[in-house]
């Protein structure tokens, strides 16, 4: 008689309790977005402040990334996921004190910080969690909840600031509180990372191995492929940049449209996109998900460029969301890499060093604009960086056609659940707009 399988770890509320966690951290992440403006008049900082206030926390995300992206494959899933709320809830009581542009640098530095540890070990741990029937849905799971986190942050902070009181306090309040729910929720989750290497991994601190700044391991086999999708989804990333930095100045100065809530709007509809674009690649052609990726880079660069010139609405809001399709086509396929060519007690590193990239090639865009901002105008500063990443989607495109199969994707025998398809997308991506009004978006 064939004996039962063996018990998920932990039941059905581990998982829902790490994707709560995963959820909050995100979510801490956007709650600035639709609040920049208001901060922006309230201490009387300048367009480019705001983009340095974003790069300072792109730059947590990286360090981040670089120095503990191998913490959890070391510690353990569940006290780098713990480290990651705690940050969360710290970055949301200085938003909350905040009187000073010191302090917004302070809580995105934390901010910071807490997303990059919590990229590779909640989806991790996700992943963990599943029995090997389940994978895939545990991939969406993750995806929903950083996705949803992504997108709801800048929702609920941009409606709040449009329609309640304290705009620049309650939405803290509320992030505060729900961050509480996730660290209560950790209680149901058991550790899945085994006794022995949790063991070794504490050892780390006496010889410098476990936090020695290092660019995170890749496999050699899986490099061509893992590198092809980094730089599109990159350039995705530096879209997502762009789109987000001039879409408030877009709204309230050639629109007149000063509206908190349009603008959380506008930034979610891009991350909504990338969610869908990740499902998409499990029903793509492996061969054909990053060309058309490309495709669609190059098509949102030209509908955000557009929207600029022209001056109308819709061209940025179909531009997110091209924009958000391709960036998920081109994470979910480099992420699909690391599931099928990294061994599991590796993967997440090899997820580390992924946005490790994408929050590098983000920064710097981000940064360029508010300086051409102030240089040349909206427009020119628009243009040009919509320009400059679809050159970077267009020679990844192709290098695809100089080698198409070299570096491709690896398929696995088993389960199906680990076919390079969709992998949660551990974005971490805050998005930031300069704007130039107390209404305009940031």
């Amino acid at each position: 008689m064939p004996s039962a399988p063996p018990p998920r770890p932990g039941g059905p509320l581990a998982p829902a309790a790490v994707a709560l966690a995963f959820w909050v951290t995100m979510a801490g992440t956007t709650v600035p977005t639709p609040l920049y403006p208001l901060y922006q008049h309230a201490f009387g900082f300048t367009t480019f402040t705001v983009t340095v206030v974003f790069a300072v926390y792109a730059l947590g995300v990286v360090v981040g990334l670089l120095t503990l992206g191998r913490l959890s494959d070391r510690i353990g899933r569940r006290p780098v996921v713990l480290a990651a709320l705690l940050l969360a809830s710290a970055a949301a009581t200085l938003f909350e004190l905040a009187d000073s542009l010191p302090w917004l640098l302070a809580a995105r530095v934390l901010s910071g910080f807490g997303a990059a540890l919590v990229t590779g070990a909640a989806t991790a741990a996700l992943l963990d969690l599943a029995p090997p029937e389940r994978r895939l849905r545990a991939q969406t799971v993750a995806l929903a909840a950083n996705m949803g986190g992504l997108a709801g942050g800048t929702l609920f902070a941009g409606a709040l600031a449009e329609w309640a009181d304290a705009p620049l306090r309650l939405p803290w309040t509320v992030t505060l509180v729900l961050t509480g729910a996730a660290l209560l929720g950790l209680l149901a989750v058991p550790e899945t990372v085994p006794a022995e290497i949790r063991r070794a991994g504490r050892s780390g601190p006496r010889t410098g191995s476990t936090f020695r700044f290092r660019l995170p391991h890749v496999p050699p086999a899986v490099r061509p492929a893992f590198l092809r999708a980094a730089l599109a989804g990159g350039a995705g990333f530096a879209v997502t940049g762009v789109l987000t930095a001039v879409s408030g100045l877009f709204l309230a100065t050639v629109l007149g449209l000063h509206n908190h809530a349009l603008t959380g709007l506008v930034v979610a509809l891009a991350f909504l996109s990338t969610a869908v674009g990740q499902l998409l690649v499990r029903v793509l052609p492996p061969a054909r998900a990053l060309p058309l990726a490309c495709a669609g880079l190059v098509l949102a660069a030209a509908l955000v460029a557009g929207a600029l010139l022209s001056g109308t609405l819709p061209p940025l809001l179909l531009g997110a969301c091209v924009n958000g399709l391709a960036t998920g086509t081109a994470i979910g396929t480099g992420l699909g890499t690391v599931n099928g060519g990294v061994e599991p007690h590796r993967r997440g590193e090899a997820v580390s060093a992924f946005f490790a990239v994408l929050f590098t090639m983000l920064s710097v865009p981000v940064i360029g604009v508010g300086v051409l901002v102030r240089a040349t105008g909206l427009r020119t500063a628009g243009v040009t960086f919509s320009a400059v990443v679809a050159v970077l989607a267009l020679a990844v495109a192709a290098g695809l056609v100089r080698r198409p199969t070299r570096g491709a994707p690896p398929e696995p025998a088993a389960p199906v659940a680990a076919a390079p398809a969709a992998a949660p997308v551990p974005t971490t991506a805050e998005p930031v707009a300069a704007p130039a009004a107390p209404a305009g978006k940031a």
